[in-house]
């Protein structure tokens, strides 16, 4: 029977068990789930225009995107419970607000949104929590997908919002997320589990005050 290491943390001495180890491969499953469908709809939405077919998927790729970002909040570790709490609450306002969008309008919502930048006032909220899981890992970790990411998804929310990115640099910067959220999703598995998990006894010392 293989004995946990014991780590020195900055309040105290702290191990990791099997359950910690389990949430940090769910969080980065979660992660990996959700790029493989973001970069997914982008590239079918790049196709559109010859198939236009294709368009059909972008709403349950979407679904399915959603959910493997819900999956990764929920196990992410995150000091502060007050941030991790507002990045679940932005998850939850951007997903209600793309299941009325869904009900209440026949398109695709890939289509619904590029036609309706007003839309990302509601579902936006979801890129605004997936934003906060780039940023704590660019400010945790120093890692360059991240560091690309974290201001590059609100320019280009922002951008189609007011109508300031034009349609040809939109398609680029949509590349540019994929592949970068691609290859930070994966390459969290070669990272050390302990990482991700952090000092738990700053959790304890946070939870005690």
């Amino acid at each position: 029977m293989s004995v946990s290491p014991i780590y020195k943390g900055q309040f105290g001495e702290f191990t990791i068990t099997e359950n910690d180890r389990r949430g940090v491969i769910l969080y980065r499953s979660g992660l990996t789930f959700a790029a493989l469908s973001f970069a997914s709809a982008t590239w079918l939405l790049l196709q559109s225009p010859q198939q236009p077919h294709y368009l059909n998927w972008l709403t349950p790729l979407y679904g399915l995107f959603s959910l493997g970002l819900a999956l990764s909040l929920l196990t992410i570790h995150i000091y502060l419970v007050s941030l991790h709490r507002l990045l679940q609450l932005f998850w939850i306002i951007g997903t209600v607000s793309a299941i009325i969008f869904i009900f209440s309008n026949p398109a695709p919502l890939g289509v619904l949104v590029y036609e309706n930048p007003l839309t990302l006032l509601g579902i936006g909220f979801t890129f605004a929590a997936l934003t906060g899981i780039y940023f704590k890992e660019a400010f945790c970790f120093d890692r360059l997908p991240t560091k690309v990411l974290t201001p590059l998804v609100p320019f280009l929310l922002l951008g189609h919002l007011f109508g300031w990115v034009p349609d040809n640099i939109k398609q680029f910067l949509l590349i540019v997320w994929s592949v970068f959220f691609i290859t930070f999703a994966i390459t969290k598995f070669w990272q050390p589990i302990a990482d991700d998990i952090g000092d738990k006894s700053v959790f304890a010392h946070l939870q005690g005050h």
